[in-house]
């Protein structure tokens, strides 16, 4: 029969077995948050990337042509608008 000293280093205390358990779930969460972090950074990195593009292309728009002006059917005549929405003042000359 072995002796009871013997058997006490094969099979671990409940406790350590919990303790054991409590430090894996620490580090997992650990590991977790750092992941989380890196993949929220990543994201900032690449959201305000996007942002500072759309920025340029859309100053870069603005100072284009509006060629789509020239084919709308709006009319100017001494700085006032005369459009097809302004049935009154649409005609020029009556």
């Amino acid at each position: 029969m072995l002796p009871q000293r013997a058997c006490q280093n094969i099979v671990p205390e409940p406790t350590q077995s919990a303790e054991i358990f409590q430090r894996h779930q620490i580090v997992r969460e650990f590991y977790d948050e750092i992941k989380h972090r890196q993949e929220l950074e990543r994201y900032c990195q690449w959201y305000y990337a996007t942002a500072k593009q759309h920025q340029q292309e859309l100053q870069k728009m603005q100072g284009d042509l509006n060629i789509l002006g020239w084919f709308t059917r709006r009319r100017r005549n001494n700085g006032k608008f005369i459009g097809k929405f302004n049935h009154s003042k649409f005609w020029l000359n009556g």
